[in-house]
C-alpha cells in the first residue's frame, strides 16, 4: 500500500485544543457489532450518528486512516511529528486490530513531549499487546466502559483510568467529574490520583 499521510482532526467543542487521530466508526466491524447492544454505550454511538449526518465531510479522511494505520505498520521516518502537548487517539473509533495499536503506540514514542491518550473498549488487543510490549510513560490507556451506570471504579490491566457514562436519570447516583472542556480538565491526559472518570450521558 502506498502510504499517504496520516489525517489529524483539529479538536473543537469538547476537545478544543486537543488535536486527534481517528479512524471510521461506520466501517468498524466491531463497532457495528456493539452499536446493535441496547444495553451498551455504543448503541447510542454519537461518532456513527454525526458521521451519518452534519460531519460527512469526515467519513473519507476516517476512512483513510483506518486502512494506513490497521493494514501495515509504518515507518518510524512516516510516523506524524506532533505540534502538541496533549493530544487523543480515537475522538471516533476504536481500535481495529494489533497493527493499529502498534501504529499508536509508535506516535507516541517519536513524539516524546507529547501526553497521548488512548480511549478502548478492547481490552482483548490490550492485554494480548503490553504483555509483550512495554507501554510509554507519555501514553495514558483509558478503558472505555461499555455498560451504562454501571462504573469500572479500578482500571483494568494495562489501563490507567476508566471512563463511564451515566444516563439522565441516574446522575444524582453518581458522582460525575467529566463536564468540562478537555483542555479545562486533563484528568484523562496527566498522571493524577483520579482513576475513574464519570460522564453524564449527551
Amino acid at each position: 500500500m502506498e502510504f499517504s499521510q496520516i489525517h489529524i482532526s483539529k479538536g473543537s467543542g469538547k476537545l478544543e485544543l486537543i488535536n486527534s487521530i481517528s479512524t471510521n466508526t461506520l466501517t468498524n466491524d466491531y463497532c457495528s457489532k456493539q452499536a446493535k447492544n441496547k444495553k451498551s454505550i455504543c448503541s447510542l454511538c454519537y461518532s456513527q450518528k454525526s458521521l451519518k449526518t452534519f460531519r460527512k465531510n469526515m467519513v473519507n479522511v476516517l476512512d483513510k486512516n483506518s486502512r494506513l494505520l490497521s493494514e501495515q505498520l509504518i515507518q518510524k521516518s512516516l510516523l506524524p511529528t506532533i505540534f502538541n502537548s496533549y493530544f487523543r487517539f480515537n475522538s471516533h473509533g476504536e481500535l481495529i486490530n494489533l497493527i493499529h495499536l502498534e501504529n499508536l503506540v509508535n506516535i507516541a514514542k517519536k513524539n516524546k513531549h507529547c501526553n497521548f491518550t488512548l480511549w478502548s473498549k478492547r481490552y482483548d488487543l490490550i492485554t494480548i499487546f503490553f504483555d509483550t510490549h512495554k507501554k510509554p510513560k507519555n501514553l495514558f490507556l483509558v478503558y472505555s466502559n461499555s455498560k451504562l451506570n454501571k462504573p469500572v471504579y479500578f482500571p483494568i490491566k494495562h489501563f490507567d483510568k476508566t471512563f463511564n457514562n451515566i444516563t439522565k436519570d441516574k446522575v444524582n447516583d453518581f458522582k460525575i467529574n467529566c463536564f468540562s472542556k478537555c483542555k479545562d480538565c486533563l484528568l484523562c491526559y496527566t498522571k493524577n490520583k483520579t482513576t475513574t472518570i464519570i460522564e453524564k450521558v449527551k
